[in-house]
């Protein structure tokens, strides 16, 4: 298994830096946690009268995915954790993964295939610097230690690992391994966060949390082209920033979390401005591509508990919608809301019913290439009459034995690819995942 890591020097001299003059704690000195997830999905054949080169087929189509993971703890002698999670996939995608912009499936990639594909999601050090307060326990889990620290603290990560393991967090809608797997409802959809093609990236975060306030911002490295594998690691030329403050509180004696968020992407980019013309179809993307190109957003994210046992959820984010989707999925705006309710009231307190919502829309130049018959990483119909993509999921996950969950799976997706004249799609799935 090959680690391409540059940055391996700077993790190296992280850790080293962290453990000087630390003071060791009674904690879980390592664990090791494992997972497996298996995804079988069908369409059924839907309403299509055109297709274009990236449109999602309108013939009836199965889909699977596999992951497998083995996620390693160590604590040094010090405050300093590093994690090593080595991961093997392989799935196909429907219709190549093109022609939507809230997939089915959060665990496909581009690099999926039918053969395994054994690479390193994570390599990572995190330092913790204990600033009191009352002590909290941690659980120990897959990249998390288990033991105790205070309650005020600075949290310092660097290495290999995904955006969303630190930012966007929320308790009901966050893990399409566990929970919803439609992408528009694992994050924000119009989130283009920092990841090569499968979903990991390379850099630096910091989080400061005092009583219940959190602060975190990070800089992360962007693919060298979008939505490919090869990271681009001048991170003080081509990166992405993102900054996020989230508050705890209590209503109505229940708990919640608010969450901000804000990203800024430099990166080569195209401009849809720069690819449309007066007459005649508009430029491909990749020829007006440019250095230096900006791309930002900003969004809300609400969890929020209304009794023991059920849970809402609410995100909203707003791309510039000026440049091309680099990392993540085809939006510039949207929203996502819904509910997960445990299995409690029908004495099966470990499984969970879910349902959510999401609607995704594009800003006026992105959909204008599109309906002159441009196309773009995921879509491409030939033509378009615009209308935002709308998604629904309902699931209900059932605890089968100790670690081993069966979930079935609808989807319901309205105007795939923003096309009104096309859909709408179903998709069921069935998702079988172990854990320890």
């Amino acid at each position: 298994m090959r680690v391409q890591f540059r940055g391996l020097g700077l993790l190296i001299a992280f850790v080293f830096l962290t453990s000087i003059g630390c003071a060791a704690r009674a904690q879980e000195a390592w664990n090791a946690h494992f997972q497996s997830t298996y995804v079988r999905q069908f369409k059924p054949t839907f309403h299509s009268p055109y297709a274009g080169p990236n449109s999602l087929s309108g013939q009836a189509e199965t889909s699977y995915s596999f992951t497998g993971t083995a996620a390693f703890g160590l604590r040094l002698p010090s405050a300093t954790e590093v994690y090593f999670d080595p991961e093997i996939a392989q799935g196909i995608a429907m219709s190549g993964l093109l022609g939507l912009a809230g997939f089915p499936n959060g665990e496909l990639a581009k690099t999926s295939g039918d053969k395994p594909k054994a690479y390193v999601a994570r390599l990572f050090a995190r330092h913790t610097v204990e600033l009191g307060g009352e002590s909290q326990s941690l659980e120990s889990s897959a990249n998390q230690l288990g033991g105790a620290t205070t309650a005020n603290r600075l949290i310092l990560t660097a290495g290999v690992l995904s955006v969303l393991d630190i930012f966007d967090v929320n308790a009901y809608a966050h893990d399409p391994r566990m929970q919803f797997m439609n992408w528009a409802l694992m994050t924000h959809a119009a989130y283009d966060y920092a990841a090569d093609s499968r979903g990991y990236t390379q850099g630096l975060a910091a989080e400061y949390i005092v009583g219940n306030w959190a602060l975190r911002a990070g800089r992360f490295a962007v693919p060298k082209e979008p939505n490919q594998l090869q990271l681009d690691h001048h991170l003080f030329t081509h990166f992405s920033d993102q900054i996020e403050a989230s508050h705890d509180y209590e209503l109505a004696g229940q708990s919640g979390t608010v969450r901000l968020l804000m990203f800024r992407m430099r990166a080569v980019m195209a401009r849809y401005g720069d690819a449309l013309g007066d007459e005649g179809p508009p430029q491909p993307l990749a020829d007006v591509r440019r250095g230096n190109q900006v791309k930002q957003g900003f969004g809300l994210n609400v969890e929020h508990h209304l009794s023991e046992d059920l849970g809402a959820f609410a995100r909203a984010f707003r791309a510039d919608g000026k440049t091309e989707t680099y990392a993540f999925t085809e939006a510039d705006a949207s929203v996502s809301a819904g509910l997960q309710l445990k299995g409690s009231a029908w004495t099966r307190s470990d499984d969970v019913l879910g349902l959510g919502v999401a609607r995704s829309s594009l800003a006026a130049e992105h959909r204008r290439y599109l309906q002159d018959g441009g196309a773009t990483f995921f879509l491409g119909d030939g033509a378009l009459r615009y209308r935002p993509e709308q998604d629904l999921e309902l699931y209900y996950s059932a605890d089968l034995a100790h670690g081993l969950f069966l979930t079935g799976d609808a989807q319901r997706i309205r105007n795939p690819g923003y096309n009104a004249d096309r859909g709408p799609v179903s998709v069921y799935s069935i998702r079988l995942r172990w854990e320890s």
